[in-house]
């Protein structure tokens, strides 16, 4: 009885040791992909127009590949944060939303890309509400890493 004890122990032990690796092997993706605003649109405090169409832009970059990307555009009637957020714009006064503007919109990248230029062409409807609105853009790697980064911005008349 105690040589069939200390076999499967034995055995568990050299299974336990087998599996392990030294890491040597494997890469490991610590960084998250960023997202520049710099040259893109818009940029914090923006007036967008009810009724025109915007090209938004920001490039996106990542150390081993990108996956996906997103634009997010929603009010922000009720003055909330987001903990990517650049600079703060004057908000205007609280108010209870009736027809607000929300996107949101995913998008896969081919893969092989470690930067792009995200470009999307979105006409502001005409009977959306006016007021204050957040930008947010996100990315996404191929180790689902994420960055994210949102700027305030205001449709206007």
């Amino acid at each position: 009885m105690k040589s069939i004890k200390y076999v499967f122990l034995s055995t568990l032990c050299l299974l336990f040791l087998a599996s392990c690796s030294n890491g040597d092997d494997t890469d490991v993706d610590d960084e998250k992909p960023s997202i520049s605003l710099a040259g893109g649109f818009p940029q914090s405090c923006t007036e967008l127009k009810r009724g025109e169409t915007y090209i938004f832009k920001a490039n996106v970059s990542d150390n081993v590949g990108l996956s996906a990307y997103s634009l997010d555009l929603h009010h922000n009637f009720d003055h909330h944060t987001h903990d990517d957020q650049g600079s703060k714009c004057e908000l205007s006064a609280k108010k209870t939303p009736d027809n607000p503007l929300i996107f949101m919109e995913n998008y896969t990248l081919e893969p092989g890309k470690t930067s792009y230029e995200i470009t999307i062409e979105l006409t502001i409807p005409q009977d959306v509400d006016t007021g204050d609105y957040h930008c947010a853009y996100s990315v996404t790697d191929v180790t689902g890493w994420q960055g994210r980064t949102s700027v305030d911005v205001k449709i206007v008349e």
